[in-house]
């Protein structure tokens, strides 16, 4: 998976589209991958937190995973996945990523509520096919409440979204990035968030990895800090990123040519 192909997918480039004459055909096609990139988003955000959550409650029931078990897990799961559907939908699997892209016009605006929906059903359904396989209890409870105050987990929540979002801009939106180590450069970045964040707050990163599995255990204490926190931190690592995004112009002309925003968002 190439960082071009990345940035094609989530900029909904479609060239063969552009070739056919015919509006109809046209816009067909646009929908037939539409749908093709939402199924993926579900496929893709289902197994996240099959598998993801899955060691969790497998740990707590039977205590054969370990905590750097279920590390590895997470990455594992999150590297497998970019590389089985990243060149379909870009592999976002999390609602925050998704917004972030948005807002820095590397994604389509009007396609962020259909990928936001398909990443909280992926999420639902895999909650609800761990709750309907295990005998899930509060003590086997897979989803993330902080463990310590909710402002010590939402400070963590953003540091680490920060760094997960720094990470994927820069493999996945900058050309000059080997963009085959796409995977492997997400899911050590997941890996190493999980190590460090999650004894506290379970190291969400992610609003869908939170609110599926509240949703199926009817467990909301701290939920707000799992949807704020990965938002704000995926903003701001996005916007680190394109300050020092490569470019031949200065800052000043930056500024002055209308939207800072949207000068920061052109490689």
């Amino acid at each position: 998976m190439s960082s071009q192909d990345i940035t094609k997918v989530e900029g909904g480039d479609d060239s063969s589209s552009n070739t056919n004459g015919n509006s109809g055909v046209c816009n067909s096609s646009e929908m037939v991958q539409l749908i093709q990139k939402v199924i993926a988003e579900v496929i893709g955000t289902y197994f996240l937190i099959f598998a993801g959550c899955g060691s969790v409650v497998v740990n707590k029931i039977y205590g054969s995973v370990s905590f750097p078990g279920i590390c590895v897990v997470w990455g594992l799961i999150v590297m497998v996945m970019i590389y089985s559907v990243g060149h379909i939908s870009g592999a976002h699997f999390n609602p925050a990523v998704t917004i972030t892209f948005a807002i820095f016009r590397r994604f389509p605006l009007k396609q962020v509520p259909l990928y936001i929906l398909a990443q909280m059903i992926g999420s639902i359904l895999a909650s609800a096919t761990l709750c309907a396989i295990f005998p899930v209890d509060k003590k086997s409870f897979f989803g993330t409440t902080p463990v310590g105050s909710n402002f010590q987990s939402l400070i963590i929540e953003i540091i680490i979204s920060f760094l997960l979002m720094f990470v994927i801009c820069g493999i996945a939106t900058d050309n000059r990035a080997i963009g085959e180590l796409a995977g492997i450069a997400v899911g050590m970045t997941i890996t190493l968030n999980v190590f460090v964040a999650g004894p506290v707050s379970g190291a969400s990163m992610n609003p869908a990895r939170s609110i599926g599995p509240a949703i199926l255990t009817h467990v909301y204490k701290g939920l707000w800090v799992y949807v704020l926190g990965p938002l704000v931190g995926t903003i701001f690592g996005g916007f680190a990123y394109n300050m020092i995004r490569f470019t031949d112009k200065p800052l000043r002309e930056l500024t002055k040519s209308g939207s800072f925003l949207k000068s920061m968002s052109k490689k």
